[in-house]
């Protein structure tokens, strides 16, 4: 007579022999789903890798930003400031004093040729207003004025971004003595040849942008350019100096100076 009850549906003897019968009670079906329940220790170890992959999509998402998308937005913004440049050159008129730009106002553009760059100058160095949009920027303020290409003596000079932002320096540490850089204004080119360069400087030296730049070879005054970046790449410690000297001043009516042609 037992036996007929064996296996039964909530006998003990079936719930230990096939384990797929309901617990008897409540409180045994409670510990039962405890029992099944993570313990801290996993449930915080799945929290934690979960942040860190999150962490990581979000820090692949911001370095494409800053490698990738700074780049072509400033690139839009440089091209799209050179072709506005030189629409307005069409126009008559005569290159103005320095006075006469106002910050972040576009009045030049820069080529160099071995680096394939073309990139507009602007008035200023501001981050945002210039350097972060793909231009170059003219030291035209004070305390760190310097010339401008059709002055008869003076250094000529410029900043621009190394990493990101169009990055228009990004490979001046490649120019070599007799590269050229070119500058295009209304109504004139300037052609430079590279000098000489400062590998690494800190940014308190302001000498590097001095009339006569100590450090630069120049022994006297003359019609120079300086080019500054910051160094090494990703960074902003040093700043790079390139030096340049004018040799060619040429009409714009007369067509692209050599360096320009090929």
């Amino acid at each position: 007579g037992g036996t007929a009850e064996t296996g039964a549906p909530g006998a003990p003897g079936g719930a230990r022999g096939a384990g797929a019968a309901p617990p008897r009670t409540r409180m045994e079906a409670k510990r039962a789903a405890r029992a099944r329940k993570d313990s801290p220790g996993v449930v915080v170890s799945r929290v934690v890798g979960e942040l860190f992959i999150t962490l990581g999509v979000v820090m692949l998402l911001f370095v494409t930003y800053q490698l990738w998308w700074t780049n072509v937005r400033a690139h839009q913004q440089a091209n799209g400031a050179a072709n506005n440049l030189q629409k307005k050159w069409d126009e008559n008129g005569d290159d103005r004093d320095p006075g006469a730009f106002s910050p972040g106002q576009g009045f030049a553009i820069i080529y160099i040729p071995k680096l394939d760059v073309k990139a507009p100058i602007a008035e200023g160095i501001d981050k945002h207003k210039v350097l972060d949009r793909g231009m170059v920027g003219h030291y035209g303020k004070n305390p760190l004025k310097t010339a401008m290409p059709w002055d008869k003596k003076g250094n000529f000079a410029l900043a621009g971004h190394r990493n990101t932002h169009g990055e228009p320096f990004r490979y001046i540490n490649r120019l070599k003595p007799g590269d050229k850089i070119v500058v295009e204004t209304q109504n004139r080119y300037y052609t430079y040849e590279m000098s000489s360069i400062l590998p690494q400087t800190p940014p308190s030296n302001t000498g590097v942008i001095k009339p006569v730049p100590p450090g630069s070879g120049f022994t006297g005054p003359g019609r120079y350019i300086t080019l500054t970046t910051c160094t090494p790449e990703f960074t902003s410690t040093y700043r790079m100096i390139v030096w340049g000297k004018m040799v060619e001043e040429r009409p714009r009516s007369e067509g692209k100076p050599d360096a320009l042609v090929g």
